[in-house]
């Protein structure tokens, strides 16, 4: 199995088959687990063996698949499926975080992690620091000799900014800081952040991984000594576990993976390429484009600009008039889906942000993220058009 390649591993890494031998992997929707004595619940209580079970909120059959599947895809030593993306996030760094702790976190993130790192951590005696991630000065001034995490999004969201994964994992490392990584604009497919020197991978699952919008899930990766031994103990007794009929979701939006991820981005470097020439918009941001300040690192770093681009259409009502006129492309607030979804960010998934935040960050009340879907390309580009010679 380890001389598979990424879509052999997306169909078939972490299969357990019941003794039925079903193709497809079973859902096992149950909260518990018989024991044939007391003495073996006992012993299971004290060490659960590594295919045996306790409670669904501490581990189930289905959900171990979907683990060791994306740990495989990944290159992780192990992985622990969470609730929501959101969960993964907020596990990954509470479940290592105490009073006094330092954080140094790229300031542009989604919203939500936002809110983690600017109002939930802080409210337990954690430290953050916010810095331009693309800026390697501004990570080195920032890294202390008691920094205890560095965060951030490789790709951000939504001003799609690319930070050097291992130029900043070298800076935190000197330090012995733990590096965690959100993925999720950079997709399993595309990115190989563990190899590039992050310590621990987060995935909003219900990205690209389900990609059909059909669940909420997450996933952290790591070395099985984090999993295990700091992950899974905070996460089974807070509640953020992942239920099986999700994880059987999931597993099945990774057989397919590779095949949407890559049809995906292919789409959304030729949208931004023809936008981009036709000159109508105030801007248009892809990682892809040679236009891209990180445009050399996103090759470097992932080969591909990734399945989301953001324009500019000048104004909140110039933005508000191109996303009611389009007929294909739905507004909506999730990405990474078959279908393809605009969102206003400035007032949708940062509306909490401040004025003055929002600028800092690039998002200007003009900006729509575009996360391309599986539709035809050049019905996209028509449509894009359309909407835009309403402006």
């Amino acid at each position: 199995m380890d001389t598979w390649k990424k879509r052999t591993k997306a169909v078939h890494s972490g299969i357990r088959r019941s003794q039925y031998n079903e193709v497809s992997e079973a859902i096992f929707l149950t909260q518990g687990f018989v024991y044939d004595t007391a003495e073996d619940a006992e012993a299971r209580f004290i060490k659960a063996g590594a295919d045996e079970f306790i409670y669904a909120r501490y581990g189930n059959p289905t959900v171990a698949m979907f683990e060791d599947r994306i740990a495989a895809l990944e290159g992780a030593e192990d992985g622990f499926a969470t609730a929501s993306g959101m969960a993964a996030v907020n596990g990954a760094l509470t479940s290592m975080l105490k009073a006094g702790d330092h954080v140094v976190s790229a300031r542009a993130l989604f919203g939500s992690c936002l809110y983690i790192l600017e109002e939930i951590l802080p409210r337990y005696g954690v430290e953050v620091t916010f810095v331009d991630g693309t800026d390697l000065a501004a990570w080195e001034a920032a890294i202390r000799p008691d920094t205890k995490v560095v965060f951030f999004e490789s790709i951000s969201n939504p001003t799609l900014e690319v930070t050097d994964i291992a130029a900043v994992s070298k800076l935190a490392h000197a330090v012995d800081a733990t590096v965690i990584v959100d993925n999720v604009f950079a997709t399993p497919v595309f990115s190989n952040a563990l190899e590039q020197g992050a310590d621990v991978v987060v995935y909003s699952a219900t990205k690209h991984i389900d990609g059909q919008g059909r669940a909420l899930g997450g996933v952290i990766l790591g070395t099985r000594e984090f999993i295990r031994g700091t992950v899974e103990p905070y996460m089974k007794h807070t509640g953020g576990s992942m239920s099986p009929f999700t994880a059987w979701m999931m597993l099945k939006g990774l057989e397919t993976i590779d095949l949407r991820v890559r049809a995906q981005a292919a789409t959304a470097q030729y949208l931004a390429e023809q936008l981009e020439a036709d000159g109508k918009l105030a801007n248009v941001i892809y990682p892809g484009l040679a236009s891209h300040a990180q445009n050399a690192l996103t090759k470097a770093q992932m080969q591909a600009g990734g399945t989301v681009l953001a324009i500019d259409a000048g104004s909140q009502e110039a933005a508000f008039a191109l996303l009611n006129a389009l007929e294909i492309w739905t507004i909506s607030n999730n990405l990474g889906d078959a279908k393809s979804i605009a969102t206003h960010p400035a007032t949708t998934t940062h509306q909490r942000l401040t004025p003055e935040t929002k600028a800092i960050l690039g998002i200007t009340p003009g900006l729509i993220r575009m996360s391309v879907g599986l539709e035809d390309p050049d019905d996209l580009l028509a449509d894009l058009r359309a909407a835009i010679a309403h402006l």
